[in-house]
């Protein structure tokens, strides 16, 4: 028997967007169209992450649909641009969470979250887990609204995807993305500390930051790896390195981005990343750039 699905209105500025839409659960609104409460559109194991997230048994994926940054080149448009999904309260989700933990998954991974922060927080403050909650975002984040998810999150999982606010503002509408990530990444670290691996190489803690390279954003990925590099104590955080990039259609205004990555530019990236000062972490070969991983967003688990 869940709660009932009630009227529950807020002015949102809880993104660096900073909209102060109307958010309720009858109309959607804001910059990431959606209501106040979560649409959730899977929740089932999923085998695409990192080895130290998916593990042998999975990573307990809950996909929201909406999202705050709204990046042109998005694989995942069928849910962040439509905004499709079941509409859950706090109670249900909480339910949806540990039935996906119950199956035996290694961690609850809970992907573009960050619209529905409020809701999330209720939900994870009704349940129990013995396995770490995993924030999978685009760290396109408030430090405020983070703070509202410490010793609720285990492991911050974010994108950097700029640190050059001509390339944030063309792709993302979002030219202070560069700072705002700095400081969201920071208040992550700040929370988890240095990473903490089972036994099994199994992420139990800490910070795991993703980076996509994106053709034609050579010299944006080499200052990507130069601030993580930087920016922490060595060997504290896990880097991932992504040449997954995958073309869609409607990109005529963007031509540089109606292309793969090349082995050539990804070859020299991962050279650039391996005379660094990151040491733990992974990266991938340009066959990864495939929509073959993608999850159906068909309700599964819902």
């Amino acid at each position: 028997m869940h709660e009932l699905i009630h009227e529950f209105e807020y002015v949102c500025c809880d993104c660096p967007r900073q909209c102060g839409a109307r958010r309720n659960t009858y109309r959607k609104s804001g910059f990431c169209r959606s209501f106040s409460l979560p649409s959730v559109v899977r929740a089932a194991p999923h085998f695409g992450e990192e080895p130290c997230i998916s593990g042998s048994r999975g990573s307990g994926a809950v996909f929201f649909s909406g999202c705050n940054l709204g990046c042109v080149y998005c694989q995942n448009r069928q849910i962040s641009r439509e905004a499709s999904g079941k509409t859950v309260g706090p109670e249900e989700l909480g339910d949806i969470i540990c039935r996906l933990a119950d199956s035996g998954v290694h961690n609850i991974n809970l992907v573009t979250a960050s619209h529905f922060t409020r809701s999330i927080v209720k939900a994870l403050e009704r349940v129990r887990l013995n396995i770490p909650v995993v924030w999978n975002s685009s760290g396109y984040e408030s430090v405020e609204t983070l703070k509202m998810l410490e010793g609720l999150v285990q492991i911050y999982m974010p994108d950097i995807k700029y640190l050059r606010a001509d390339i944030a503002g063309r792709y993302s509408g979002a030219p202070d993305y560069p700072a705002v990530v700095k400081k969201a990444v920071e208040e992550m670290f700040r929370q988890t500390g240095r990473y903490i691996l089972d036994d099994s190489g199994i992420l139990k803690s800490g910070l795991l930051i993703r980076h996509l390279i994106l053709p034609g954003s050579e010299l944006n990925t080499m200052d990507v790896i130069d601030y993580v590099s930087d920016s922490f104590p060595a060997d504290s955080v896990i880097f991932s390195l992504m040449s997954q990039y995958t073309p869609i259609p409607g990109l005529e205004a963007w031509p540089e981005l109606e292309k793969r990555i090349d082995a050539d530019l990804n070859d020299r990236m991962c050279a650039y990343l391996l005379k660094s000062r990151i040491v733990t972490g992974y990266w991938q070969e340009t066959s990864s750039a495939t929509e073959e991983l993608l999850p159906s967003f068909d309700l599964t688990g819902v």
